[in-house]
């Protein structure tokens, strides 16, 4: 039936909000229950961002540090991933998970249960360069489809051992049933995997029962933002808080890199795609990938070599 009420009486749609252009990195206490894609989601809603992503996906039953990258900072996401990430963690000892956490189902079970001599004795072994084959439910690719989407079909996911670097691994407390770790990682590593790994080089089987990211490259504890706290910044009055205060430099995920400051007619250059000479006997001696920024502001991300700066990425920000 065709409707022909007028317009007045139909029940018009609020429109939308107008996105914006927003630049930097905001570092979330993802909650527990929650993907870091739904949790992203959240977080580009409060600000009204045209353009978000996260750095290093952590599982649903995870909390901790999610760096959030807005516009310009996305094309730094991968300095991000590629750092240092800490893990405390909790492994349940005696039941072994298709999963290798608390959330999946149970494929194997002991009554042995490791005694704190024995934890520390294995330790050594997993640190350092080590090999590794990450969790079948997982997000690395298989023919083009996530390994997690394949496990939950029910197919067997083969997915290759590969090495990774464990840089520190300290037992911090222990129970009958239970022991709690730190962990220091470097990039590809799965916490879920040492817990399975670990259970079963002690005999015992073993999973995850809780978990918190507590650093990842130079973000850490001391940057956290909770979703209610963004909440509560985005429905306070003018003047009773900022969320944009929160927001952190788009090259504090360039920190492990050397920083070069050039001149206007220089940063012009490179932000045509131009490389740049460095002349004279004062030109730094960089080599390899540097940032590069002129009157403070972030300019490029680029190659040094033989005294020529070659642009690889370029920024467009505020006052460049």
């Amino acid at each position: 039936m065709t409707d022909v009420s007028s317009p007045q009486q139909q029940q018009q749609q609020p429109p939308r909000p107008k996105k914006v252009d927003v630049h930097g990195w905001l570092i979330l206490d993802k909650p527990k229950g929650m993907t870091s894609t739904h949790a992203l989601a959240k977080v580009k809603r409060a600000f009204g961002a045209k353009k978000a992503g996260h750095a290093g996906t952590l599982d649903p039953l995870a909390t901790g540090c999610l760096p959030i990258a807005f516009g310009e900072a996305t094309k730094t996401v991968p300095f991000a991933m590629d750092g240092r990430k800490v893990y405390r963690f909790t492994v349940t000892w005696g039941a072994s998970t298709n999963t290798d956490d608390v959330e999946g189902d149970v494929i194997a079970t002991s009554e042995n249960r490791p005694n704190v001599e024995s934890i520390e004795a294995l330790l050594p072994r997993f640190i350092g360069t080590i090999v590794q084959t990450p969790p079948s439910f997982s997000a690395i690719k298989v023919d083009g489809e996530r390994a997690y989407d394949l496990a939950r079909e029910g197919e067997t996911v083969d997915l290759a051992p590969r090495e990774i670097e464990v840089h520190h691994l300290r037992l911090t407390d222990a129970t009958d049933d239970t022991a709690t770790f730190e962990a220091e990682t470097g990039k590809g590593a799965y916490v879920r995997a040492l817990a399975r790994d670990m259970g079963r080089e002690l005999g015992c089987y073993g999973h995850i029962s809780a978990l918190r990211r507590v650093s990842v490259g130079p973000f850490g504890e001391h940057t956290l933002i909770s979703l209610d706290e963004i909440e509560r910044l985005r429905l306070c009055a003018p003047g009773e808080g900022n969320l944009a205060d929160h927001l952190l430099p788009v090259e504090t995920a360039l920190d492990d890199i050397p920083a070069l400051a050039v001149n206007g007619a220089d940063a012009a250059r490179l932000q045509r795609g131009q490389a740049v000479l460095l002349r004279g006997r004062d030109a730094p001696p960089l080599h390899g990938t540097c940032y590069v920024t002129a009157g403070g502001v972030l300019i490029a991300l680029a190659e040094a070599e033989r005294g020529e700066i070659h642009p690889r990425r370029v920024f467009h920000l505020s006052g460049s």
